[in-house]
């Protein structure tokens, strides 16, 4: 049996649902959506190689031309054949008219099909070989982006400095337990291994932290939307997510649980031109993500630092290219800030091109401090895809001073995930008698100053 998400799936195939779009018009991915410009792997392939070795990737390039040289002739080909098949049925409709039976053009019109099928189904399985390649190949990593794997990231910068405890220091998962904040051992019999159930003050320091999320980026000027959680096969497509990693995500029958909500968001102007007047577009979005990986017994994966749902607050642009840079730096800086607003220490690394997402360019990692672990763990990543999942999701911006439609650049950050902070609140936060100060600003949500006073 053929995976969920083959070509053949009908959601591989599924119309375009924005607005305007011919509902029976069939997705026409070839070129138009290529996720890398196909003009740039036929001019400067050398270019193409290297950005792919980057990542520590590798393509056939010269066996994918030759591919594509043969694709462009047998299309041609079909056209030419469809052109002759139309003179030939004028031919036969202009002897109609004259009572003619036209029997030798009639059988040149069937022998004419026949050829026509031939090439089209040969045309056909070019095609799906074409965009197989083009599928499979990830984003071309930015110039000042590193080579190699996260052995190469590079800390950019380290704000604040680890707490000093003069007391033996409590870990998150015996914090939120002594607490009563989290519940792991009920979250396990109700769902498995990878989910908790938050509780009392926890509860409240999880919603706490997401209204204040919502509220700064709202007050900054993004649009709160609230998206489906069960998202189309087209969706993870356009995300760049589909269909390498189609097998990583909870299936609702012919549909998906959204892994982010930047799955989502990225869809939301697939297949539409933009006026530019109207860019950038700025979202924020709140969802629970659904991860089907999960942690390990490990100590780097216990309590809630690694599950299969977790919240989310998500922060998604649709740029200009040439404003795309500046964009990437602006959500870089509104995660920062939340971080730094609680109090956290916390670093920033941009990651090396073999530890980014195969959809992206560039990434920004925020990564706050565990005491208990000596490490840091990621709560936002802030990625700029350039032009990748506009071309997937054919999605372009009309200049307004006229010209061609070109492809708009998107940008994405968690703004921020709970699922890690909470952990670095307790433990940076936690006090010598086992209770734990609450960051002031959360107090606005009806917080206490401290978890577990008297």
């Amino acid at each position: 049996m053929k995976a969920w998400w083959h070509r053949e799936h009908p959601l591989a195939h599924a119309p375009r649902d924005h607005p305007g779009a011919d509902p029976a018009a069939p997705v026409d991915r070839t070129e138009q959506s290529a996720m890398l410009d196909v003009t740039l792997i036929r001019q400067h392939p050398d270019q193409v190689r290297a950005g792919l070795r980057k990542r520590g990737a590798d393509a056939d390039i010269p066996a994918f031309l030759a591919l594509d040289d043969e694709f462009r002739e047998a299309r041609a080909a079909v056209e030419r054949l469809r052109g002759e098949r139309r003179r030939i049925s004028a031919g036969i409709d202009v002897r109609r008219r004259t009572d003619d039976p036209a029997d030798e053009l009639r059988a040149e019109a069937k022998a004419q099909a026949e050829r026509l099928a031939e090439a089209e189904a040969g045309l056909a399985g070019l095609a799906a070989r074409h965009q197989e390649f083009l599928d499979a190949l990830p984003n071309l990593p930015d110039d000042d982006v590193a080579a190699g794997g996260k052995e190469h990231n590079e800390v950019l910068r380290s704000v604040g400095a680890p707490p000093a405890f003069a007391f033996p220091a409590r870990d998150h998962v015996r914090l939120a337990q002594e607490l009563g904040l989290i519940d792991y051992q009920r979250g396990t019999a109700l769902a498995g291994n990878g989910h908790w159930i938050y509780c009392g003050e926890g509860a409240a320091l999880e919603w706490a932290l997401l209204n204040h999320f919502l509220d700064a980026h709202r007050r900054a000027g993004y649009e709160f939307v609230l998206p489906p959680h069960l998202l189309t096969y087209e969706a993870g497509y356009t995300a760049g997510q589909f269909p390498k990693f189609a097998d990583e995500v909870y299936r609702v029958d012919d549909r998906f649980l959204l892994p982010t909500a930047e799955t989502a968001l990225v869809n939301l102007h697939r297949g539409e031109t933009l006026d530019e007047r109207d860019l950038p577009r700025r979202y924020v979005a709140y969802t629970p993500c659904y991860r089907r990986e999960s942690g390990s017994h490990r100590t780097a994966d216990r309590g809630t630092l690694r599950g299969h749902q977790f919240n989310k607050v998500e922060l998604f642009q649709f740029a200009k290219p040439g404003d795309s840079d500046a964009a990437h730096l602006e959500l870089l800086a509104r995660a920062e800030e939340l971080v730094a607003g609680l109090g956290l220490h916390h670093r920033v690394t941009k990651l090396a091109a073999g530890d980014t997402s195969p959809a992206q360019a560039k990434t920004y990692d925020v990564e706050v401090w565990l005491p208990s672990l000596g490490a840091y763990a990621e709560v936002s990543s802030v990625s700029n895809a350039r032009e990748y999942q506009a071309r997937r999701g054919a999605i372009r911006y009309r200049p307004a001073g006229g010209g061609k439609a070109a492809y708009v650049h998107t940008l994405n950050a968690s703004g921020l995930a709970t699922s890690r902070l909470v952990p670095a609140i307790l433990e940076q936060h936690q006090r010598a008698d086992g209770t734990v100060a609450v960051p002031e600003a959360l107090w606005r949500w009806g917080l206490p100053e401290v978890l577990g006073a008297a």
